[in-house]
Formats: structure tokens, C-alpha cells, sequence
């Protein structure tokens, strides 16, 4: 795996965890970790940029927090899934595996020399 996905999987997995601590942090040393992690995340965020489409990274991060705070909300916060719910998370998947798959094509064109 290219080290540049492994920085986007750190910002999704940074980011349902400072999502997780707004939802717990009370004392100001457990704020005080929630910037920790929120600081890490942007650091993650901004390597996975430096080698992979920026406009990729952002959709893949903000889809994870979008459906990593829905479903968050449902298993540990006694939320409800919907169907309307379930169509625009897998809506959202579907986005990101669209995007990928569409910056693999472009760099087997780039790399095959055609223009």
C-alpha cells in the first residue's frame, strides 16, 4: 500500500476520534487531547495531500466523518438509521470509490505516456 493512503486512513481514523471526543471531553486536559488529536489529524490530512489529488483526499476524509459520525451516533449514542440515511451513506461510498477509481485511470493514462 502506498504510504500516502496510509496517511488517509490515519486522518479518517484521527478524525472519528476527535469526533468521538467532543462527544466525551468535560475537563479541560480532555480538551486539551481532543486538540492534540484534531492537530495530528490536520498533520495526516496535509501528508496524504502531498502525494495524492487533494480534491480526493478532502472527499474520502469528509465522507468518513459524515458517515463515521452518523453511524457513531446510532451505535453509541442511541441514534436512528433510516433508510433515507442508509442511501446517502452508501450514496457517499459510492462517491469515493468513484474517485478512485478515477485517479487510478488517470495515472495508468499518465503513466502509459498518452496525453
Amino acid at each position: 500500500m502506498n504510504k500516502a493512503w496510509i496517511y488517509v486512513l490515519l486522518t479518517c481514523l484521527f478524525e472519528m476520534l476527535w469526533v468521538l471526543g467532543f462527544n466525551f471531553a468535560v475537563s479541560w486536559w480532555q480538551w486539551g487531547l481532543v486538540v492534540i488529536v484534531i492537530i495530528m489529524d490536520f498533520q495526516f490530512l496535509r501528508k496524504a495531500c502531498e502525494a495524492l489529488p487533494t480534491g480526493t483526499v478532502y472527499a474520502i476524509f469528509a465522507s468518513t466523518g459524515t458517515i463515521g459520525t452518523a453511524l457513531m451516533d446510532v451505535y453509541l449514542f442511541d441514534g436512528s438509521l433510516n433508510l433515507g440515511k442508509m442511501f446517502f451513506i452508501m450514496l457517499l461510498i459510492a462517491g469515493v470509490v468513484g474517485l478512485k477509481l478515477a485517479d487510478t485511470a488517470d495515472e495508468k493514462r499518465s503513466k502509459g505516456g498518452s496525453h
